[in-house]
């Protein structure tokens, strides 16, 4: 799949805002954490991928009702959907200057009741982007850092209307980033991510 990036200029992938705030103490103590333990940008990378996969539990599997979409957020309550975990990684890795943008698949819930938007994140080596999905791993979810083909927590079946979508962000989709704001708890949050971008 060829990835498009919505903004050409890769500064809008290093840039931090409300979301991706990687100039908050938190996301900058964890990287520096994380840098000391990396002899490369590559490895801080995987590092920091690894990290948020599986340090910071995805709220449906722990069964946290609390919503976190700010990246420190994130870091400091340890909780977090598919997308605040993308947030949190784009901050961990925009923090070391490599560029990161986020990218969204629709997939189809896993009880068939219809279909989600599900967040992951797109990092920029030798010149490629390459998406990553640090989701968190559970039984039938084998999500890997590479950048040698993709280790995605799911391959998109067309047959469910499940697709991957090109688009590279640099700032969060509006309508994801509504939901996980004005949701008062996952429960709520459920009903209200869009099904579709």
């Amino acid at each position: 799949m060829q990835l498009i990036q919505e903004t050409p200029d890769l500064s809008a992938d290093l840039a931090a805002d409300e979301v991706i705030d990687h100039e908050h103490p938190r996301v900058r103590e964890t990287a520096a954490h994380l840098a000391r333990h990396a002899e490369d940008s590559y490895a801080y990378a995987r590092l920091a991928f690894e990290y948020v996969r599986d340090t910071i539990p995805h709220s449906a599997d722990s069964g946290d009702l609390r919503v976190t979409w700010r990246a420190s957020d994130v870091l400091e309550r340890r909780t977090g959907i598919c997308h605040a975990k993308a947030h949190a990684l784009a901050a961990l890795l925009r923090a070391e200057d490599i560029p990161t943008a986020l990218c969204y698949q629709r997939l189809a819930h896993d009880d068939g009741s219809g279909h989600a938007v599900h967040g992951l994140v797109a990092v920029r080596f030798h010149g490629a982007w390459h998406r990553q999905d640090p989701r968190g791993n559970r039984p039938g979810v084998d999500a890997r850092f590479s950048l040698d083909g993709e280790r995605l927590a799911w391959i998109p079946d067309p047959a469910a209307g499940e697709t991957d979508c090109p688009t590279l962000y640099a700032r969060p989709h509006p309508a994801v980033l509504t939901a996980l704001q004005h949701a008062s708890d996952r429960t709520r949050l459920w009903e209200t991510l869009p099904t579709a971008l």
